[in-house]
């Protein structure tokens, strides 16, 4: 049983679903779960789809309650039925854990991929790990330290699935020839997140960012980058909204189905904290990490968030390589005068620099073939 929820877990989990067959390739090995459209299209059996669960916030999650219970509900009974060998959960931890407990209590083996990052906030989940996972599968070089500390110790590394992973499927000379910009002159890619309270929260000052930008320097270009399960149509309404700013770029383009196209052409990027920003990183795309909750989730859940950092370059360096602007600090002005700053050639060189710098210490592990291996060691079926 597999169970992921967001889309960069739906991705992951599908990556390792293929791992998992590639290491043993003579075993029929059936998967079963709540799944996104990548896991689906590797043959994971659906028991619930995930792609409508992906929500962020308590007024959210509160009006979603019944979708998530109704999930909950089913996936247990699934596993009840089928007796699963082991049941992976990938990342969701608002979900996962409960599932978790559920399971663990009645005897199913929980392997753990992707650790919640306790370490930025609610940390006292920790007791709940320790309770009802088996083995924890982290991708942070970091995490079995901070786990171990804190009396966690089934706890493994694996490498970080994107480390060596990631590549454009062509260069900034095709990107604009496709997407009608001209590659002689500064592009900035705007990444608003996965979420659609991400784009609504998160979007409006990138736009305002890019208007005061377009008023100076009318040569630079802007690409909304629409994650994947979004619809442009989203980016497009909340553009409609703010029409009423009489400076937004001429050169304002929505991008799909291009994220990592659109980071490797950038000169630079505005990208909401999460996944992203590690691709752009080991594209080697200098950034501004940012993000943006509703007032009432940032005085609710913001108060449970105590990390260092917040953008995954930033933790993984251990130092704030990338500047970033939550909540407060985010807004149009601060997010103009940062892109104007790395559009500099000296100071984006140098960014440039770091970033490869980072890449090659993360270097090319086969992250997903690792956790394979050390599931089915778990399982007790490695050959």
């Amino acid at each position: 049983m597999i169970v992921a929820g967001e889309a960069s877990g739906d991705h992951h989990a599908a990556a390792l679903v293929q791992a998992l067959r590639e290491v043993e390739p003579n075993r029929a090995i059936d998967f079963f779960g709540a799944t996104g459209a990548n896991m689906r299209a590797a043959g994971v059996e659906s028991v619930v789809q995930s792609d409508d669960l992906s929500i962020l916030g308590l007024l959210e999650i509160g009006g979603a309650l019944p979708k998530f219970w109704r999930a909950y509900k089913l996936l247990k009974q699934a596993a009840i039925e089928k007796k699963p060998d082991a049941v992976i959960l990938v990342d969701w931890p608002d979900f996962n854990l409960k599932l978790a407990r559920a399971l663990h209590r009645r005897g199913f083996q929980v392997i753990y991929y992707i650790s919640p990052q306790l370490w930025a906030w609610r940390s006292y989940r920790i007791h709940s790990l320790r309770r009802d996972v088996d083995l924890m599968l982290s991708i942070l070089p970091f995490e079995p330290d901070w786990f171990a500390q804190r009396g966690m110790t089934q706890v493994e590394y694996v490498g970080n699935p994107l480390a060596g992973k990631v590549h454009a499927r062509y260069d900034r000379e095709e990107f604009c020839r496709l997407n009608y910009l001209d590659p002689k002159r500064p592009i900035v890619a705007l990444l608003p997140g996965s979420r659609h309270n991400e784009l609504k929260n998160i979007l409006p000052p990138m736009l305002d960012g890019a208007a005061l930008i377009a008023r100076d320097h009318t040569e630079v270009q802007f690409a909304i980058v629409v994650a994947p399960g979004r619809s442009p149509d989203e980016a497009t309404q909340i553009i409609a909204n703010r029409k009423k700013h009489p400076s937004l770029p001429a050169t304002l383009k929505i991008i799909e189905k291009q994220t990592r196209e659109a980071l490797a052409a950038a000169d630079v990027a505005a990208i909401a904290s999460g996944t992203a920003t590690l691709e752009a990183g080991l594209l080697g795309t200098p950034m501004v990490v940012v993000y943006k909750e509703s007032v009432i989730n940032w005085l609710t859940l913001g108060r449970l968030t105590h990390p260092e950092h917040y953008g995954l370059v930033n933790l993984l360096s251990g130092r704030r390589m990338m500047t970033e602007l939550i909540q407060n600090d985010f807004n149009g002005k601060r997010l103009a005068t940062e892109i104007i700053s790395l559009l500099e050639p000296k100071r984006n060189q140098t960014s440039r620099l770091q970033l490869r710098e980072l890449a090659q210490r993360l270097g090319e592990s086969d992250a997903s073939k690792m956790a394979a291996q050390r599931v089915l060691a778990a399982m007790g079926q490695m050959k």
